[in-house]
């Protein structure tokens, strides 16, 4: 049962990376903003692989911080996705 749960989770988290690079992808910012946030989406792509629920939990961070407007520019500190 826990491997068809992690199979689930690792679905969700491969469909909400796929949305989050297009979101990152269509944003009207500064180049340099838009390839800061997808260093930090393939820094969680790559943690996939060791801690999927952590990498799930920072995806949900950075996306959530993305949607308020806040963004690797705008940080004076905070959860910005990466470890």
């Amino acid at each position: 049962m826990e491997r068809d749960g992690q199979l689930e989770l690792y679905d969700r988290v491969a469909a909400r990376l796929k949305d989050a690079h297009r979101t990152v992808r269509d944003l009207q910012v500064p180049e340099d903003v838009r390839q800061a946030l997808a260093r930090k989406l393939l820094v969680i792509t790559a943690a996939t692989k060791r801690d999927l629920p952590g990498a799930a939990r920072r995806l949900e961070r950075l996306m959530a911080d993305v949607d308020q407007g806040r963004l690797p520019s705008d940080r004076t500190g905070g959860h910005d996705g990466t470890p």
